[in-house]
This record gives structure tokens, C-alpha cells and sequence, in this order.
């Protein structure tokens, strides 16, 4: 049995939560660009709930902005999908299944584009959500009257000019435009491109005035892991114990954020936020993005280069493993959670740590530590640094978790072999790829440099870290004895010779 609107009333087991026959009749009130699966396994799901909630009472069209696949999955599905959560929370495992039915449609923009066009003449429609990757935020010098125009800003110009000629410009119709794009201040990049791109189109002054005073853009944050499909024998598992095939099935863990910057009045159009606390709507969201982009994202980073060389292949093996485990959750709680460059309170800090343990934590979800040495070096300098130096603003005590994994990165960025414009390094007699904007300048550094001399030339690359890390008190030397210890006795070792520092911290 496929799943359909029709067949819904053929499903029997309580393993799923299956919509309510009523939820077909609900009036499109959001446009959705993208047909991503973190935008199924995040906004869509927090419309999903609201409706069965009763608290927004609104479905989704959705347009793909390419020709690249097809829409056939939705449309014999009517636009239904299983949303599979596995996590933990508070420690304990959580297995919940739900047929989504926020999306009404899907339409193909290069074949379908009049039909875009027409959901602006919806007086329903309040919201427009987006994730086009973020290639997708830039300007291009479209032409907004193709069908349909290139971009992504382009088409919703378009829209917006539609909808504009459709309400006769009245206050009432604008629109509240959230983009999921992971740019900082996306909503904002996002309205200077569209108003750009106007001015560009030559169109007319009192649209341009309706463009800027009646529709909002919001920077947003969001924050899930959306794998996608599972393997296949999960899936097969899965859907023998709901009784239904379903091709658009998707699985994510159970951690979710959405963090929408607005006021009251946005708050009240979101109405979905009411059901369930992790959308989060208030005026400023920096603190949110500075907490993942320093405690996940930071963490990832420092830890990668040492995982990896440990033997992990992924992030949910490196948290079984006891030494390793230890060193990414005293890293993340004793060092960067102090060092946030951001006002924010440490009990804030460390409980939002706590969280991301557990999503580290999470068996459902294989993360390996290769894809996350992609762009090492720019990783580091973003997200790892800023942290550094304000460790050093507070104390002159050297951050050792720090140092060590700051030396594993130097460490897996050694490239033995160049193959054309690729290089490889070598563990455990296996090549893997060092994919970084530095892996040349690295193998260089290692072909010439001692030690102690490739670590003092890394350090004090000012123009690339934009300070001179090696006159950090301890830094250097802190960093140069650990690299020696993970060259001569391995990661494992080095990490054990800091239980000291673990004992400290915890006393």
C-alpha cells in the first residue's frame, strides 16, 4: 500500500500519527521555495503540528525552482510524507513517526510558472519561506517578466510585483518573507538584493514604496539535522511496521530550533510558534547563532582532525569512544563555552552545550568527521579563533583542550601525496582527502619546517587568522609539544596525558 490521501484510513497501527481528513480543506497561506528536506523536516514540520494543533490552520505550496528531478513523487502522494524522528532527550531514546500533510502542492517554476504566479492572487497567503542553498541569496541581473526569471531573487520579485498588481498595492497584502538560507542576516541580504533588483527592472516608484514599508523580511536561524532518507533496510524496516510505502520518506533527529527575528506583530501572523517552543520569534537572534556557531559548529570544527586521527570515522562513534568522548564534551563545556565572544550568560551556555552532547550522542544520525574537515582552515579562522582571542582577554592561562586540537589540525593537514591539484594525507596506510583552500600552502610548510618552526610559521600567518596567534602566552609551545606527542604516540595518548586538566575543570 502506497501512501495517499486515500489510503490514509486503511492505516491501523499506532506507530504513526496520521492527519485528520480536515486538514485537506485548509487555504494556503505560505509559498515555500525549495524542496530540500531540511525545509520538510523543520518549517514544514512545525506547520504540520500547528495544524493538528489547530493553531495556524495553513498549508504550504511549494515551488521547485528546477527542472532537475521531478514533482511525480508528490503528486502520487498528494504531497504526503512520513517525517521519522530518532533522537535522545534528557538521556533517553525518542522513536516518533508522522505523516506530514502541511504541503497542499508542489510546482515546477520552469514549467508551472504561471500557475506561481497565480498563488499571488491568494488573499490567504501571509508568508513566503525559502532555502535555495545559499548560491541561491545573490544578485543576478535578472529579468523579473521571463517565466520564470533565473534567480531565486528574481522569482520572488516576480512574485511580489504579481501580487502587488493583484491587491492594488493595498497595505493588507504584503508580505512577511522568512529566508532559511545559512547566511548571517539572510533576510536582510535578501531585501537589498529584491530592492536591487527593482530598481534594476525599472519598475514602477509606488511598487517600490510597497516593497519596502508593507512586507517584512526576517533574518531567521534554523537548526536540525535532516539527513534524508535512511539506508534502505531502515526504510524497509519502517515502512513494514507502519504497512505503507511511502518515497518521500524522510528521518531527522529530534532536536529542532527555528529562531525568527520579529516583534508581536510577526509573532501573531507566525502562528505556528504557539505549538511548540523551539520557534522562537524575537527581536534579536544573535545570541542563538553565536551558541551554535560556537558550541556546535566550534566544537566540530576543534574536534574533527582529532576524531578522525583517533580512529573515529563518525561523530556518534567518537562519543562511544570513553577518551575521545571526554575530550569533545571538556572542550566544548571547560573552554569554548566561557569564550563565546558574545554577552551571554554561562548557565545559557553550558545548558545549550548539554544539548548538543546529546545530539552528538545521537546513533541515527552518521556524521562522519571527513566531511566535516571540509574547509578546515576557513572553519577554524571563523568559527575556533574569535574564540581563542577572547579566551585570552580573560586569562593568560594556556586553553590545553584547545591547544590539542589545534594541533590535530596541523596535524591531518599534512599532505603527502599530490595528485593534479589534490592532496591527500595518510593514516593507518589509507589516503584521505585534505580538501582546504591551505592544503598546498600546508604541504609546503611540512616539506620544509621542523616542528617547531611549522607551528611558529602557522601561528603567526596574520594575514590569514587576522592576529598573531603565536604571541598568545603558552600558545605556541603548548601547541608545538602536543603536535610532537601526536606525531611520535598518536591522538589517544595526547588525550590521556590531559586527564589532569579534565580533573580540575570537574573538581
Amino acid at each position: 500500500m502506497k501512501l495517499s490521501r486515500y489510503t490514509l484510513k486503511n492505516i491501523s497501527t499506532d506507530d504513526v500519527v496520521v492527519p485528520d481528513e480536515s486538514v485537506f480543506n485548509l487555504p494556503e497561506k505560505v509559498l515555500q521555495f525549495g524542496t530540500g528536506v531540511l525545509m520538510r523536516g523543520l518549517p514544514d514540520y512545525f506547520i504540520d503540528k500547528a495544524n493538528r494543533e489547530g493553531k495556524f490552520n495553513g498549508r504550504i505550496v511549494v515551488v521547485k525552482s528546477t527542472l532537475q528531478g521531478d514533482t511525480l513523487a508528490y503528486d502520487k502522494q498528494d504531497s504526503l510524507y512520513t517525517h521519522c524522528l530518532r533522537g535522545i532527550t534528557d538521556g533517553m531514546p525518542v522513536e516518533e513517526n508522522i505523516i506530514n500533510s502541511s504541503i497542499s502542492r508542489v510546482l515546477n517554476a520552469p514549467t508551472e510558472w504561471k500557475r506561481v504566479l497565480e498563488c499571488a492572487h491568494n488573499s490567504h497567503l501571509q508568508v513566503i519561506i525559502s532555502n535555495t542553498t545559499e548560491v541561491g541569496i545573490q544578485l543576478v541581473n535578472d529579468d523579473i517578466r521571463s517565466h520564470p526569471p533565473t534567480s531565486f531573487p528574481g522569482k520572488l520579485l516576480a512574485f511580489l510585483y504579481e501580487r502587488f498588481q493583484a491587491f492594488d498595492g493595498s497595505e493588507r497584502s504584503g508580505m512577511l518573507i522568512i529566508p532559511t538560507e545559512l547566511i548571517v542576516d539572510n533576510g536582510n541580504k535578501l531585501q537589498s538584493i529584491v530592492l536591487e533588483l527593482a530598481h534594476l527592472n525599472s519598475l514602477p516608484d509606488d511598487f517600490i514604496e510597497w516593497l519596502e514599508n508593507h512586507n517584512h523580511f526576517c533574518n531567521s536561524l534554523v537548526d536540525r539535522i535532516v539527513p534524508g532518507k535512511p539506508t534502505s533496510e531502515l526504510k524497509s524496516e519502517i515502512e513494514s511496521t507502519l504497512g505503507f510505502t511511502d518515497e518521500l520518506l524522510i528521518m531527522s533527529e529530534v532536536y529542532r530550533l527555528w529562531a525568527i527575528e520579529g516583534d508581536e506583530k510577526i509573532k501573531n501572523i507566525l502562528s505556528f510558534a504557539a505549538a511548540d517552543d523551539s520557534v522562537i520569534i524575537i527581536p534579536d537572534i544573535n545570541i542563538y547563532r553565536e551558541l551554535k556557531l560556537r558550541l556546535l559548529n566550534g566544537t566540530h570544527t576543534l574536534s574533527c582532525g582529532l576524531a578522525f586521527l583517533a580512529g573515529c570515522e563518525t561523530v556518534n562513534a567518537a562519543m562511544e569512544d570513553e577518551t575521545i568522548s571526554h575530550y569533545i564534551s571538556s572542550l566544548m563545556q571547560f573552554e569554548l563555552a566561557p569564550a563565546i565572544p558574545y554577552s551571554v550568560e554561562l548557565p545559557m551556555a553550558i545548558s545549550f552545550g548539554e544539548s548538543v552532547l546529546e545530539r552528538f550522542r545521537n546513533p541515527y544520525i552518521q556524521h562522519k568527521w571527513i566531511s566535516i574537515t571540509m574547509n578546515y582552515s576557513a572553519k577554524m579562522k571563523l568559527r575556533c579563533v574569535p574564540m581563542l582571542l577572547n579566551h585570552y582577554l580573560k586569562s593568560d592561562q594556556v586553553p590545553e583542550l584547545f591547544a590539542l586540537g589545534f594541533a590535530a589540525y596541523i596535524a591531518f593537514m599534512k599532505p603527502v601525496t599530490k595528485k593534479g591539484n589534490d592532496f591527500y594525507g595518510l593514516f593507518q596506510h589509507h589516503e584521505y582527502p585534505v580538501q582546504d583552500e591551505m592544503a598546498e600552502v600546508f604541504y609546503k610548510r611540512w616539506e620544509m619546517l621542523a616542528v617547531p618552526e611549522l607551528v611558529k610559521e602557522v601561528l603567526a600567518d596574520h594575514e590569514y587568522w587576522g592576529a598573531d596567534l603565536h604571541l598568545l602566552p603558552g600558545f605556541q609551545q603548548s601547541v608545538t609539544d602536543k603536535l610532537n606527542q601526536v606525531l611520535q604516540s598518536g591522538i589517544k595518548s595526547a588525550v590521556e596525558d590531559l586527564s589532569n586538566i579534565y580533573q580540575a575543570h570537574e573538581s
